[in-house]
């Protein structure tokens, strides 16, 4: 690589008190915490939430596949550089990523509570304690807040706080608390956004729809499901014209890969062009695949088939990512992940992909 790699996803390992040190008192008793399960190890509990998130696979980075599992783990036998910023610094150097873009783990899974403030005290505690994380290893992690969005004035309140932190970002649920995100109540909201230069992401595995829970024949199947709310998503902000409205609101579609998008823009292409008479379809003043290729950014981590059809997108919006320390991490070996998969690249590609976007995207100047 000419340029040092910057990844545009990448994770932290929330500690076991994390919530509970970093949240208003009025939620301290029922913050999220871990407990030692007698048959599954350290977990973390949700109040209000059946589901509880095992460590394990949170920080699996590097471990071969047969040894993936969901039992067992002990947060002290984490990644340290999960919660640790001096520890993070070994990391990255290991994977020679220069710097990283900072998504929450227990976070994820919070974005599907039902409980609309006690989200919103969850998403601040962690905003409080990623504000201090990113701080421990200045110019080498750029975190991306927390935003509960219950309603678009509320919303508008949250992101210049996110701003006034020093965030250069600011991750959104996959359901907001009022309406769908094409409502035109949200423009108000969107011009704030671009106004404080902040662009938006949106995870998998933070929408209702792709929690790996509905899926058809053997388990290993719903590992399928987790890119289409990311997909429902970007649908929604196209062909609800927020895009036309606000031409420079970027939108980040993180970890769902990147492949898939020249055979899906082809079909909303198809749908627009077809079927928006009788479906309903608003008029738009460019087609569908055009408000993708210049508003919609997209990370991936080994998606051999995004690397191929570069050319079929817009190779400026392609952002790599080694997703540490999940367990679907190319740590510690993207480098020769990278080598394998850019072989066939000029060096500019090479560098929009893995330097340039990112970089410009969150304004970063490595040091």
């Amino acid at each position: 690589m000419a340029k040092t790699p910057i990844s545009a996803d990448s994770h932290i390992t929330e500690p076991p008190n994390m919530y509970k040190d970093f949240i208003d008192p009025k939620y301290r008793d029922v913050a999220p915490h871990v407990v030692d399960h007698p048959e599954r190890g350290e977990i973390y509990v949700i109040d209000g939430m059946s589901d509880a998130i095992p460590m394990s696979l949170v920080a699996a980075a590097g471990k071969d596949p047969s040894e993936l599992s969901t039992r067992g783990a002990k947060f002290a036998d984490l990644h340290r550089g999960g919660w640790d910023p001096v520890a993070r610094e070994a990391d990255q150097d290991r994977d020679g990523v220069g710097a990283e873009i900072i998504y929450p783990s227990v976070g994820m899974v919070l974005c599907n509570h039902p409980d609309m403030d006690y989200k919103r005290a969850c998403f601040d505690a962690y905003n409080r304690w990623l504000q201090e994380f990113c701080a421990g290893l200045p110019g080498r992690l750029f975190g991306q807040a927390q935003i509960a969005l219950t309603t678009p004035e509320e919303g508008i309140k949250e992101i210049v706080k996110a701003k006034e932190m020093g965030f250069t970002g600011v991750m959104l649920p996959g359901d907001p608390g009022h309406e769908d995100y094409h409502h035109p109540d949200y423009d108000p909201f969107y011009e704030a956004l671009v106004d404080l230069d902040l662009p938006i992401s949106f995870h998998i595995l933070t929408s209702k729809n792709d929690m790996m829970r509905n899926y058809r024949g053997p388990r290993i199947n719903a590992f399928q499901t987790i890119i289409r709310g990311n997909q429902d998503i970007i649908g929604t902000f196209i062909y609800g014209g927020v895009f036309e409205r606000h031409p420079k609101l970027r939108l980040v579609c993180v970890e769902a890969d990147a492949g898939w998008a020249p055979h899906y823009m082809y079909r909303m292409d198809h749908a627009y062009n077809r079927h928006r008479y009788w479906m309903r379809g608003d008029e738009l003043a460019r087609l569908p695949s055009e408000f993708f290729k210049e508003n919609v950014y997209m990370t991936f981590q080994d998606d051999w088939t995004a690397f191929k059809f570069r050319d079929s997108m817009n190779i400026e919006r392609l952002l790599w990512g080694n997703d540490f320390p999940h367990s679907d991490a190319t740590w510690p070996h993207s480098q020769a992940l990278l080598a394998e998969h850019m072989v066939d690249m000029t060096q500019w590609e090479r560098d929009r992909i893995t330097h340039d976007n990112v970089a410009e995207l969150y304004g970063i100047t490595l040091q």
